[in-house]
């Protein structure tokens, strides 16, 4: 694994379209805290009209504008690599300067609901712009705190995020895996090359090997891992009782705009319903690879994997640009701009963070992590983000900064419809049945089985985790992987043999730092599965309510931005079609099996 120095330049983001220097970076910072102490000075204690409620949300938004690419900065340069002295130190200075200042503004939001709502309700005529905020203020009104316990929690900021952190430093930087070996020879063995490589590896001894080599390592660190976790899990109840929330699931679910039956539904309905779909792509994998039993570590296999091409990055600019080409000229101009421009940090070098993700600063373009290592695979993985990617250079473009990042439960389904935009594409272009079954093994394999099964399962355990948190409890490593194995158990029956190591998943999620946010995938991809079907039948009135979905960003809730594209996620139903149409997909490459083996005995 290379040093983040030894890596191609042109496999990197370029980090210098949010600061060009360090010196500018410093000076926005210095910037920033002298701009929050004016807001201070002119504002606090002095909120008292509608006049001044638009004067002091308008200045507030320019700070926040401003204080947008510093966090991000100090984010990314991050997330490229862990083991950064320099960035480690850069990223925690922005936190303390940020707790400082969300604690020194904090008194906005407190003097904003001390007034009569009449006045805010005339502050909404006044400065329109500032309707939707003002709106998720009065929904605070029955959880807020007095003004200094407010301030109070606000400084704590950066100490509350410090378990996510620990968690960052012990997975990317202390964690360090030995080669391992497979018949005399050796491997080298990291995060990035498990989950981007061996775990999709065709030869069964080295994938094997790989997942018993990697979860040893994982073993190792379980019992830290876990006490990180449960203190965060701590903040989260205390937090929510302290507002007077119910409970946890309703604290965490309240930025979501949903209730508690959509994200149960999501839940049960796919542990019971999909499964038995699961269980036979678990059993044709079997069958196809000739496996004596099917293990957890052979899940992510390809039906096919001596038909899947080594593709360039180069040549995934072209299935981006012939894949997402329904979503019209504007989306393809960006497509471009992400490539010529280095919006995507392609290379994979030592405490790199795993996984993949888009950032979309606000006023600026987005920026996407990926570890590319040539696989056909990763076409859907591009796809997935710069659906993200193209989400926020929409809804910034049409909405001012408070109104353009909609609910978590939606944030997923414009990356997920890339997805399927990706498989329409190459599936309207082939009859030649081996690559047909390809592409859709590719979207059981990549779109439903990475979306609605993997983070499904980690919805699953994390409901049970919280359960026992509502309940007073605390977690430990032997609870938590007691609870994942039997998450695991549950959904794949005797289709697939949950082997050691297995639990032990649980440690390898990041998203569990991030509230409720695995259900968020399947409730994405439910919506994103009902409007690419609208797509294929309708064109371009689909692609434009789409398109129009987008740039709405968060001024809806999720249940009106579904609504808008086409699906109503208040019933069960689009959750059943999505279940079934995963089904038909199976269905198909069953088919599709028997017929290629039939033409190769022919």
């Amino acid at each position: 694994m290379l040093k983040r120095s030894e890596v191609k330049l042109e496999e990197t983001w370029d980090l210098s379209h949010l600061f060009e220097t360090e010196q500018a970076f410093e000076e926005a910072m210095k910037n920033v805290l002298k701009v929050s102490n004016q807001i201070e000075e002119e504002f606090k204690g002095k909120i008292d009209s509608a006049k001044k409620v638009t004067l002091v949300l308008t200045a507030y938004q320019n700070l926040y504008e401003k204080m947008v690419p510093i966090s991000t900065y100090a984010s990314l340069s991050l997330s490229e690599d862990q083991t950064n002295d320099e960035a480690q130190m850069r990223s925690a200075k922005v936190g303390q300067n940020y707790s400082k200042v969300r604690a020194q503004l904090s008194f906005i939001t407190s003097e904003l609901l001390q007034l009569n709502e009449d006045v805010l309700m005339e502050a909404k005529k006044l400065a329109p712009q500032f309707e939707h905020y003002i709106d998720d203020v009065l929904r605070q009104k029955p959880y807020q705190l007095h003004p200094e316990a407010e301030k109070a929690l606000a400084a704590f900021g950066s100490t509350f995020d410090g378990p996510y952190e620990l968690y960052n430093t012990t997975k990317l930087v202390d964690m360090k895996f030995d080669n391992f070996e497979v018949n005399g020879e050796s491997y080298p063995l990291s995060y990035n090359s498990f989950e981007g490589d061996w775990e999709l590896e065709s030869d069964t001894a080295i994938r094997r090997a790989a997942f018993e080599a990697f979860s040893t390592k994982l073993r190792d660190y379980q019992h830290t891992t876990a006490k990180t976790y449960d203190n965060h899990l701590k903040i989260e109840k205390t937090d929510a009782d302290l507002r007077g929330f119910d409970s946890v699931f309703d604290a965490l679910l309240f930025d979501q705009k949903v209730d508690r039956e959509l994200y149960n539904r999501q839940i049960d309905l796919i542990t019971t319903e999909l499964a038995p779909h699961m269980r036979r792509y678990a059993k044709l994998l079997q069958k196809v690879h000739g496996l004596e039993k099917m293990t957890f570590a052979d899940l992510k296999i390809s039906l096919d994997p001596t038909y899947e091409p080594k593709i360039s990055i180069e040549e995934s600019r072209q299935y981006m640009l012939d894949g997402l080409a329904v979503m019209g000229e504007d989306y393809q101009n960006m497509l471009n701009r992400a490539f010529d421009e280095r919006w995507i940090d392609f290379a994979q070098n030592q405490g790199k963070s795993t996984g993949a993700f888009c950032s979309s600063p606000y006023g600026y373009h987005p920026y996407i992590l990926i570890s590319w290592t040539s696989r056909m695979n990763e076409v859907f993985v591009l796809a997935h983000e710069l659906g993200h990617a193209g989400h926020f250079y929409l809804a910034h473009g049409e909405q001012n900064i408070f109104n353009s990042r909609p609910s978590l439960y939606f944030i997923e389904a414009p990356s997920t419809m890339n997805e399927m935009l990706m498989a329409n594409h190459l599936l309207a272009n082939s009859n030649d049945p081996r690559f047909k079954r390809w592409v859709i093994s590719t979207i059981i394999a990549r779109t439903y089985y990475h979306n609605f099964v993997t983070h499904l399962l980690e919805a699953a355990y994390q409901r049970k985790v919280y359960e026992i948190i509502d309940e007073g409890g605390s977690v430990n490593a032997s609870i938590l992987n007691q609870i994942k194995r039997n998450v695991l158990e549950d959904f794949w029956g005797d289709a697939v043999e949950i082997t050691e190591g297995a639990e032990l998943t649980w440690m390898r999620q990041p998203h569990y730092y991030m509230g409720l946010y695995p259900y968020t995938y399947s409730a994405g991809l439910t919506i994103a599965t009902q409007v690419s079907q609208r797509i294929l039948q309708e064109g371009e009135t689909a692609v434009q309510d789409w398109i129009n979905v987008l740039k709405t960003g968060g001024t809806k809730t999720p249940v009106e931005l579904a609504k808008m594209a086409g699906v109503d996620i208040t019933t069960d139903q689009p959750l059943k079609d999505t279940i079934a149409f995963i089904g038909s997909l199976i269905d198909q490459l069953e088919q599709l099996t028997n017929e290629i083996v039939e033409e190769t005995k022919a």
